[in-house]
């Protein structure tokens, strides 16, 4: 079974971009084996005029350009698509036809052919759908197509050398902050538990922030950006690695959709280090490890 919601968020009689919304069940030998949703955002072709265009009459759709690859190689093109970067052992940037994630934005994989891309500007990264393992969401592009090997293992064949970005999707967030301010006698605030880090290694510390944790990651922040309906949360600011808090707490914050992620402001007390490459893709250079923790309003 399969229930879809499309929402149009752009629309004309040349092309459209859908957010699709996709519930399916998996099913082996008449057995119910999985239910899970998944969110695919999909830029599709669903008409084809001359009246107008999303995206400006000399934008071409990356599906017209990895179907032509060749006629393209050497020549500065400007291009949409769906742009998707993940880093750690195997990272990737690279655009393609569309973008699919489960229901808490994590996993985001390509649909459809992709080619790789160099030298996106990171102010347009920073305003994509960033849940914690990857950056996504739908830019255009600007630059030359190249032939080679690319990515890890080499595994795409060309590329694009940008030269000029742009998000397609504007995405609003609401910051919820922590201030920087003394906490009173014993604690220490999480600016200075960051800046200052040398001083509090294999301390015990009590100090307050945003916990976050979404499976992928799980820290202690300055601050959480939700996007405008409150899903795709994600810490701002200072961050440390945060691993011990108690799931009884969890309860008390903010969860998401099948406690998809878990965010909120807390006081923690823990043990400290500082110095190293701390949680997923050793990224952190500090991390808490909790032994007790209460909820803040």
């Amino acid at each position: 079974m399969r229930c879809i919601d499309l929402q149009l968020p752009y629309h004309c009689p040349k092309y459209a971009i859908m957010a699709i919304t996709v519930v399916f069940t998996r099913c082996t030998e008449g057995k119910l084996m999985m239910k899970q949703a998944r969110r695919l955002l999909v830029v599709l072709f669903l008409f084809i005029s001359t009246s107008c265009s999303v995206f400006g009459d000399q934008t071409l759709h990356i599906a017209d350009v990895t179907n032509g690859i060749d006629t393209y190689v050497g020549k500065d093109i400007t291009v949409a698509g769906a742009y998707i970067q993940r880093s750690g052992e195997a990272p990737i940037s690279i655009l393609a036809a569309g973008v699919s994630t489960l229901d808490t934005g994590l996993d985001a994989q390509p649909l459809g052919d992709a080619i790789w891309v160099d030298n996106i500007s990171p102010d347009v990264t920073n305003n994509l759908h960033r849940p914690g393992d990857a950056v996504y969401g739908f830019v255009k592009l600007t630059g030359r197509i190249e032939a080679g090997s690319y990515g890890p293992n080499g595994t795409y064949t060309h590329r694009i050398a940008v030269t000029q970005s742009e998000a397609i999707e504007q995405i609003k967030r609401i910051e919820n902050r922590i201030e920087n301010m003394d906490l009173g006698d014993g604690k220490v605030n999480l600016f200075e538990l960051t800046d200052n880090g040398a001083a509090y290694t294999d301390k015990t510390v009590t100090t307050q922030g945003y916990y976050f944790w979404n499976s992928a990651i799980y820290v202690l922040a300055e601050g959480i950006a939700v996007e405008e309906d409150g899903g795709s949360p994600q810490p701002i600011g200072k961050i440390i690695w945060m691993e011990g808090f108690p799931p009884d707490k969890s309860a008390e914050l903010n969860l998401g959709p099948n406690n998809s992620f878990v965010w909120g402001k807390v006081e923690v007390t823990g043990a400290f280090q500082s110095g190293g490459n701390f949680g997923r893709d050793g990224a952190y250079g500090a991390v808490l490890y909790v032994t007790s923790a209460e909820v803040l309003k």
